[in-house]
């Protein structure tokens, strides 16, 4: 028997190479208001997989939210392709929905993700990241202890565990029919400065979406609930209560 007074439940997705420290600051500000399960990813090399894990973690028939960053937003929307019946509210930070583009772009995103796992396995991950991440946050901030906190996320994982990761985003299913099915209420997030999962492809998804809401956070880039957490926190607050 499901208990009438239980807080509702908000899964919270990490994307590529995050951990729960992405959503630190957003767990303070929303755990009154529910109870927040992170996902973790271990050494599944699918977005399907990812996302078949994460609903585990859930009691069986629970009604819950969800939010995911980056490939975590990929994942969430895997959920919400599995799971309709249960799900309250979407919300999808700093990602996307399309899959791997065929030809010469596609095979550039191949190149330069298993360049990146060749620096991993030749230099260590926090030389890899130390690399990757600059073009992950907004260039205020490559000197400041967000950045350094970043690069530590990046050091618990594993060349095994990237390469796992990298195989589920070069797979990625694509989500353009699904989205104007999805009548949740969803809350579209997105630095202003995000280069990864810029601005117009958050601008694609809310007009495939009709009952989506989009915030743009301002001076930041594509790592937002650690950049700017207080803005974020409050766009999530504003999700979860209206």
């Amino acid at each position: 028997m499901l208990d009438a007074d239980a807080k509702p439940l908000l899964l919270l997705i990490p994307g590529l190479l995050c951990d729960g420290a992405v959503w630190t600051e957003q767990i303070k500000v929303l755990s009154p208001l529910v109870d927040c399960v992170v996902a973790t990813h271990g050494m599944a090399d699918s977005i399907e997989t990812m996302a078949v894990q994460a609903l585990h973690l859930l009691p069986p028939g629970r009604s819950f939210s969800v939010a995911g960053h980056s490939m975590g937003g990929r994942c969430a929307l895997e959920i919400a392709r599995i799971a309709p019946e249960r799900l309250q509210r979407l919300a999808l930070l700093d990602t996307g929905f399309q899959a791997r583009v065929s030809g010469t772009v596609g095979t550039a995103e191949a190149e330069q993700r298993m360049k990146l796992l060749a620096l991993a396995r030749s230099e260590g991950m926090r030389s890899m990241g130390r690399e990757w991440a600059r073009g992950m946050v907004h260039p205020s901030r490559w000197d400041t202890e967000v950045f350094e906190e970043i690069l530590q996320m990046i050091e618990r994982f594993t060349p095994d565990q990237f390469e796992a990761q990298i195989h589920a985003l070069l797979h990625r299913p694509d989500a353009t029919q699904l989205l104007p099915k999805i009548t949740a209420p969803t809350l579209l997030l997105c630095g202003r400065e995000d280069v990864w999962s810029p601005l117009a492809r958050h601008q694609q998804m809310q007009e495939l979406m009709s009952g989506s809401r989009l915030e743009v956070i301002e001076h930041c880039g594509h790592m937002s609930t650690m950049e700017q957490p207080c803005d974020v926190a409050h766009a999530m607050t504003d999700w979860l209560i209206f």
